[in-house]
């Protein structure tokens, strides 16, 4: 048995359409494959069902591995979504100075729940330029204390 070059064309164009219903950017890698797979097979007639297979599976494999390994490092370790009592602890640089009652903002070396640069509160006044941890999260805003 052999499958026709259109038959891994729909079936491309069909999983990466799936993509939009399926939001994790993992099924599109599967289409561009199954696509490649019947550009080979207009290109290269007679190849049979196996051979087919094994391509659109390496294919499809070496797509999800360079697009975590070469164009999105760090991916998996990301700190979006995670808990706010993680970031408890994490020590900043305040780059615009902080009273009690007034808003200031710290930075961090590393993004933290997701971002670099954050609006922060304090208990005291805090100079700008002083190193800073943050000793809780409350909503939008993070509140620190000068260490």
């Amino acid at each position: 048995m052999q499958l026709e070059w259109w038959a891994w064309i729909v079936g491309g164009i069909g999983l990466i359409l799936a993509e939009l219903l399926i939001p994790s950017f993992f099924v599109v890698w599967f289409g561009l494959g199954a696509l490649l797979v019947g550009l080979l097979a207009v290109l290269i007639p007679g190849l049979s069902l196996t051979v087919q297979l094994a391509i659109w599976t390496a294919a499809s494999l070496a797509m999800v591995m360079l697009w975590f390994k070469v164009f999105k490092p760090g991916f998996h370790k990301t700190r979006i979504g995670t808990a706010a009592g993680e970031a408890v602890g994490e020590i900043g640089l305040l780059v615009s100075a902080v009273a009690p009652f007034e808003r200031g903002k710290v930075r961090f070396q590393r993004p933290v729940l997701g971002s670099e640069e954050w609006v922060c509160m304090a208990d005291t006044p805090i100079a700008t330029g002083e190193r800073v941890k943050v000793v809780a999260v409350e909503g939008s805003f993070l509140t620190v204390s000068k260490i």
